[in-house]
């Protein structure tokens, strides 16, 4: 292929989908493409879909639309969960020149010929059953930090998720390929990793092409420890039921893990957990809380939780809302209910009008304000290690602590993917929180 061809991408979602945007982005390298910005002129536009929410589902003709006026004639490609839910839907979509599901997306330069445009979408997606296979994939290039993919796929039924339709069952990477990954990674020179999945939890599944865990998440996060040259890895999404005491324990006294945990809990009602068909009740993800904080007092906890759900009455959303207040956990994801077909949810009664949905969710979206403020409160006056991103945000730089602080400082290039020791000092008038240096600037 010609080497001024360009190519740009439109990742929507989940930190998994970033990371294998990357890998499908070195797929066209390798073929001789240049990779631009999405706002740029390119001959080949990619738009990673999402189906999590109504939201990401209606923006994907908006962003096809906004490729076409860079260059009308640009051959557009689909990909993702939503890709292979509805990829007829995409196909349809003017100006959409080909749509590929779970399996083909990683072959998608090979599905390329001459980028002539399309008259109708041309669909390439298997039935689920057939993305049984694992593609590693990891993140880099697009900030100072990078997701590596460790685990594909869910067996989970929850009764509000298609991702299982999306995405297959639950798969792995081999250890071996894990860690080459990784190593990769750090000799790169990024300082943090974000390990991601569909629910990394269950990694070691299907290494083999079967059921059976020749390694357990517990035993990846140890080897991952030990790796030098990674400064930070972090955990993201695990589900409270597979968050062991023993991974608590070693993150606790790690090298390189963070405290920082992110848990779904979708509702505070052992009612709704069981009609969602999740695999834990709210006692479970209490003691997971209290763990978590017994041996690491200062860490960040995150939660996952979900409005409106089918058969939510007042009663038990504010059930919900009062645990959540009451619980020493950092900041809430609101994710509000929407139906999807295909899920048992879809037909459940107890319907929740949609103005009931939007309060529930700035109700519990102000509780996360509050919780955050209260997490950066309870940390001023300690000392902690920033990793700076790369963006000037109007005059100043902003980074995370080890535990998930967000903190700026006037804007100075040369922090750009820097480590500092600092001390937390006020909370400034947008919430973040200002600092001084423990000893001045020495880079790292």
């Amino acid at each position: 292929m010609s080497t001024e061809k360009k190519v740009a991408f439109y990742t929507l979602g989940c930190k998994l989908n970033f990371s294998e945007t990357s890998t499908i982005a070195r797929n066209f390298k390798n073929e001789g493409f240049q990779r631009v910005d999405f706002e740029s002129k390119a001959d080949v536009y990619v738009i990673n879909t999402c189906s999590v929410t109504d939201n990401a589902d209606k923006r994907f003709k908006s962003i096809v639309k906004n490729a076409l006026k860079q260059n009308s004639n640009a051959f557009l490609i689909a990909v993702g969960c939503y890709a292979q839910l509805k990829p007829e839907e995409l196909a349809a979509v003017d100006g959409v020149d080909l749509v590929l599901g779970a399996t083909e997306k990683f072959n998608v330069t090979s599905y390329i010929n001459d980028l002539t445009k399309n008259d109708v979408g041309e669909v390439h997606s298997c039935e689920i059953s057939e993305a049984d296979f694992y593609v590693g994939s990891y993140s880099i290039g697009d900030r100072t930090r990078a997701f590596l993919k460790v685990q594909d796929g869910c067996d989970y039924k929850c009764t509000y998720c298609t991702i299982p339709l999306a995405r297959g069952i639950s798969r792995s990477d081999t250890l071996e390929n894990v860690l080459k990954n990784a190593k990769e990674i750090a000799s790169k020179g990024i300082k943090e990793i974000v390990l991601t999945g569909v629910n990394i939890g269950d990694y070691g599944k299907g290494e083999f092409g079967n059921k059976k865990h020749e390694h357990t998440f517990f035993e990846l996060v140890k080897e991952l420890d030990k790796i030098d040259g990674i400064h930070r890895l972090r955990i993201s999404s695990i589900e409270p039921n597979l968050l062991t005491d023993e991974t608590i324990e070693f993150v606790s006294k790690s090298k390189s893990f963070v405290p920082h945990f992110h848990t779904p809990l979708q509702s505070g009602s052992d009612e709704l957990l069981k009609k969602m068909k999740r695999r834990y009740l709210r006692k479970t993800y209490t003691n997971r809380v209290e763990r978590i904080k017994e041996t690491m007092p200062n860490a960040c906890i995150g939660v996952d939780v979900i409005v409106g759900f089918p058969g939510e009455t007042d009663e038990l959303f504010l059930e919900t809302y009062n645990y959540l207040n009451g619980l020493d956990i950092s900041y809430l994801h609101v994710f509000t209910y929407s139906e999807r077909p295909n899920t048992e949810a879809f037909v459940m009664e107890g319907v929740v009008p949609n103005n009931v949905r939007a309060k529930r969710s700035k109700m519990l979206r102000g509780l996360s304000v509050k919780k955050r403020r209260a997490f950066y409160e309870s940390q001023l006056g300690k000392t902690a290690t920033v990793l700076f991103e790369n963006e000037n945000k109007e005059g100043y730089i902003h980074g995370f602590t080890e535990n998930y602080i967000k903190v700026k400082t006037p804007w100075n290039p040369a922090l750009i993917n820097t480590l500092h020791t600092i001390t937390l000092t006020e909370i400034d008038s947008d919430g973040l929180v200002r600092f001084n240096f423990v000893n001045e600037l020495s880079f790292c």
